[in-house]
């Protein structure tokens, strides 16, 4: 629990110092503050159900990366390198759809500033997020099984 109240509170803080800059822009609106969103409010005009099996399928691809790059039997030094890459491809595949998110303490933060209608969404970058991670937990486990099992042979 604290590590994910210091996520969220981090995201807030991100989000605050991000508002007070782009705010001092003559005519700033929250209209396009980096809220993530579905529907009318996607970058693309993606609907629910493409909203959601976008944020479960990228977390759980970027999770997959995560677990393998800092995996012992992987090569010392890469993690970053392929956690860096995947979620430069994770953002450049789904920023169109929601603006991508793969954290829900990113996407609260800015919600909070953007208002209503992101605030009314956010429960899906909270669920997605979960599934994609849970999910990839568990084939991870289960593809290491498959590997210890196929060393053990």
């Amino acid at each position: 629990m604290p590590y994910i109240a210091a996520q969220i509170l981090g995201g807030i803080a991100g989000a605050a110092i991000l508002y007070l800059i782009a705010s001092g822009q003559p005519g700033f609106e929250t209209a396009g503050f980096a809220a993530n969103g579905y529907g009318e409010h996607s970058p693309g005009g993606y609907g629910l159900v493409a909203a959601l099996v976008t944020e479960i399928v990228m977390t759980f691809m970027f999770l997959l990366i995560i677990l393998g790059a800092t995996d012992g039997r992987a090569p010392v030094g890469f993690a970053p390198i392929a956690i860096g890459l995947g979620l430069t491809l994770i953002h450049l595949i789904s920023i169109p759809v929601t603006n991508t998110s793969v954290n829900p303490a990113r996407s609260t933060g800015v919600a909070l500033f953007q208002g209503d209608w992101a605030i009314s969404q956010l429960w899906l970058f909270w669920i997605a997020p979960f599934i994609g991670s849970v999910l990839a937990g568990l084939v991870y486990k289960w593809l290491g099984k498959k590997d210890h099992e196929a060393v053990r042979e």
